[in-house]
């Protein structure tokens, strides 16, 4: 009985920190693609930071998208592609609008203009904050799990 239960509690553990890790490959791919086009926005094409930041964050949402949608999350269940969708880029809009929150608040409230303190507020304190509440949404509503009797023989966890 012990050993069943510590069994069960490896396969869950393991499936975890295999989904972060892809999960976290796929936010790094994200990363880059939004600080990418954030600079280039902003310090490029010297449009305002929080213009900067919106145009970037959607581009990077629809690479994590699919990224998340064929690889981190692809043995889950698959509720509808409309809905997920519309769900994954809600969870991105409040992902978005935290980092939106410490950016402004940085730049207008404490004055911190520099590109270097967008940056550290854009993408490092709201990034950081932002992708903890996206990685429990998606897990949660965007890419739920499948019933273990519904999942298909090869995912099916080996201690049941």
């Amino acid at each position: 009985m012990l050993q069943r239960l510590l069994d069960a509690g490896r396969a869950r553990t393991g499936h975890l920190v295999r989904e972060l890790l892809k999960f976290g490959t796929v936010g790094a791919l994200a990363f880059v693609v939004d600080v990418g086009t954030f600079n280039l926005l902003r310090v490029g094409l010297d449009l305002g930071p929080l213009t900067s930041k919106t145009v970037s964050v959607v581009l990077a949402t629809t690479v994590a998208y699919l990224g998340n949608r064929h690889w981190t999350f692809r043995h889950r269940g698959r509720p509808g592609v409309r809905r997920e969708y519309a769900l994954f880029f809600l969870f991105n809009g409040i992902g978005l609008a935290i980092s939106l929150a410490c950016l402004g608040f940085s730049h207008y409230v404490l004055g911190l203009t520099s590109p270097l303190a967008d940056n550290v507020a854009a993408n490092g304190v709201g990034l950081a904050l932002g992708t903890a509440f996206r990685f429990w949404a998606y897990r949660r509503w965007v890419f739920p799990a499948v019933a273990p009797e519904l999942a298909p023989e090869a995912e099916r966890s080996p201690v049941a």
